[in-house]
């Protein structure tokens, strides 16, 4: 039972695929947090539709492209993540002014890390058994897990101390505003005193 529990956690860790419809002149983005020096592999395919046309780019935060395609309608593309960051990859549709557009739908599938390796060609070298492989698969996906949660621990330690940090910083500007206010109003009462005295309103 374990063992069955594991392995439908593999397989949906595995697959990655997503469908989605994407408007005349739209364009969709699909984004993803990938650690540094990761291999990802991704296959799509476009619906046909005649003088309608979709392009593809894949690129980081800065704007460096790693992968683009112009016209395409079923292919893959391969990049490799130089630093831990956001990736995205968009799909740009484009029809001409003259006709008037209908939706295309895209089915997209990718894999990074682990799930890349081609674990075939690593039975046939070491020539290793279905079940060896399959536990070297598992092996793999559970070192990269490990690492995603490490990273993720990693991260929500960053945003406690930016957290814990701004706190401190409201709570110091709230003493400073409640100082200025009270020595204002000090002030406040000490000018108006000094007036009404002068006035010889009060004495």
């Amino acid at each position: 039972m374990f063992l069955r529990l594991i392995l439908v956690f593999f397989f949906i860790h595995l697959v990655r695929g997503v469908m989605f419809h994407i408007k005349p002149n739209f364009q969709k983005c699909l984004k993803e947090d990938i650690q540094a020096n990761q291999l990802v592999k991704g296959e799509y395919e476009v619906s046909s539709v005649p003088g309608q046309i979709i392009d593809y780019i894949a690129r980081d935060t800065k704007g460096h492209i790693l992968s683009k395609g112009e016209h395409i309608t079923k292919g893959k593309f391969t990049f490799m993540s130089e630093v831990y960051d956001t990736y995205e990859i968009c799909f740009i549709s484009k029809v001409p002014p003259h006709q008037r557009g209908i939706e295309q739908e895209v089915s997209l599938t990718t894999k990074k890390g682990a799930e890349t390796r081609n674990y075939e060609g690593i039975q046939e070298a070491a020539k290793l058994k279905p079940m060896e492989v399959e536990l070297k698969r598992l092996e793999d996906l559970s070192d990269s897990i490990v690492r995603d949660f490490a990273l993720m621990r990693k991260r929500e330690e960053e945003m406690r101390d930016t957290n814990e940090k701004t706190n401190s910083r409201v709570l110091f500007f709230s003493i400073f505003s409640m100082c200025c206010l009270l020595g204002l109003a000090t002030w406040q009462v000490l000018y108006l005193r000094r007036y009404f005295k002068a006035k010889k309103l009060i004495e």
